[in-house]
């Protein structure tokens, strides 16, 4: 397996990370009093969004081109230090 290759399955594996980490979350809201469950829902939607934003940019970086992968590369890994730490903020902000 090439640098490249390595470095989206590894990219992969984040993204089902973070999706369990979203569905988690979900479920704490569902058990949430109804004003703490309608701030839950705003932040998981941004999670959400941030999630697909990264997925993405995953994908353009799977069917890019050589010259291409550096600077899509570049992009994603912006895009996956905003979902890491907004994940993080989540956690830790509605730890139980």
């Amino acid at each position: 397996m090439n640098t490249r290759e390595a470095y989206v399955e590894k990219a992969k594996a984040k993204l089902d990370e973070w999706n369990a980490e979203i569905e988690k979350l979900q479920a704490q809201a569902e058990q949430a009093s109804a004003d703490a469950e309608i701030k839950w829902r705003e932040d998981l939607k941004t999670l959400e969004q941030q999630r697909d934003v990264a997925q993405k940019k995953l994908e353009a970086l799977q069917s890019s081109n050589e010259r291409a992968w550096e600077d899509l590369k570049s992009g994603f890994e912006s895009a996956w230090k905003e979902m890491s730490d907004s994940v993080g903020r989540a956690k830790q902000h509605y730890a139980s």
